[in-house]
C-alpha cells in the first residue's frame, strides 16, 4: 500500500522559506514520477512542480518559477519541495503525489496522494 506523508508546513513571513517533504512508502521510489500540488478552500487543487522519476526533468507553474525548487533523493524515497521568496498567495494545503511511469502535471494523473502539508504566509 502506498503513503505519502508530507512535512515541513507551518507559517512564514513574507519574503521567507520553507522546505517540504514527502516521504514515501509501500511502493518502488525509482518507478514514480512525483508532484507537488495546491489547494486553498473552494479551488482546485492546482499543480505546482513535478519531477520524472530518475529527476532528471522537472516542470513548474509559472506562478512559482525561480522562486520554487523540487528535488527528489530515491536512496531516501523523498521528494522535496523548497521554496524562497514566499509570498502570502502561496498559502495552501501542499499535497505531494505520485504517479508509476509517465511523468504528468494533469492532477487527474495522480492516484496516490499524501494527507497535505499547510503553508501559511503572513504579509
Amino acid at each position: 500500500q502506498v503513503q505519502l506523508v508530507e512535512s515541513g508546513g507551518g507559517l512564514v513571513q513574507a519574503g521567507g522559506s520553507l522546505r517540504l517533504s514527502c516521504a514515501a512508502s509501500g511502493l518502488t521510489f525509482s518507478w514514480y514520477a512525483m508532484g507537488w500540488f495546491r489547494q486553498t478552500p473552494g479551488k482546485e487543487r492546482e499543480f505546482v512542480a513535478g519531477i520524472t522519476n530518475g529527476g532528471g526533468r522537472s516542470e513548474y507553474a509559472d506562478s512559482v518559477k525561480g522562486r520554487f525548487t523540487i528535488s527528489r533523493d530515491n536512496t531516501k524515497n523523498t521528494v522535496y519541495l523548497q521554496m524562497n521568496s514566499l509570498k502570502p498567495e502561496d498559502t495552501a494545503v501542499y499535497y505531494c503525489g505520485a504517479r508509476r511511469g509517465i511523468y504528468t502535471a494533469v492532477q487527474s494523473g495522480y492516484d496516490n496522494w499524501g494527507q497535505g502539508t499547510q503553508v501559511t504566509v503572513s504579509s
